[in-house]
């Protein structure tokens, strides 16, 4: 059984080649610290809702594009681990590797597959 951490940003439309530099600078650490695949995607078709959606979430303003994101773990307790080791990697300090998006707009959780189709 797997465990995924899930995430959502708004990031300014005009960062997006330093968000992806950001993505590939940091990710590769997740994966160093037991995570089995990292995704980033790049909001695309993000319609507004009528009562809540993804930009609202976020409070992504019409400069800004919204950014869907997940780690896959092997299990809870690898990712619990790996995260911890994350947050102390001095590799990762906000001085060494500063995030090109507001990270207080960030929602973010941890889930428990319950349903796997396909691959």
């Amino acid at each position: 059984m797997s465990y995924i951490d899930g995430f959502v940003i708004a990031v300014p439309t005009a960062n997006r080649d330093k968000f992806i530099e950001h993505a590939r600078t940091l990710d590769p650490y997740f994966l160093e610290h037991g995570a089995t695949r990292v995704v980033e995607c790049w909001g695309e078709d993000v319609p507004e809702g009528k009562v809540t959606d993804f930009r609202r979430a976020v409070q992504a303003t019409s400069e800004e594009a919204v950014v869907f994101s997940w780690i896959e773990w092997p299990d809870k307790t690898t990712r619990d681990a790996g995260m911890e080791k994350i947050m102390n990697d001095p590799r990762l300090s906000p001085e060494k590797t500063p995030m090109p998006f507001d990270g207080k707009r960030m929602i973010f959780g941890g889930f428990l597959p319950v349903v796997e189709v396909g691959k």
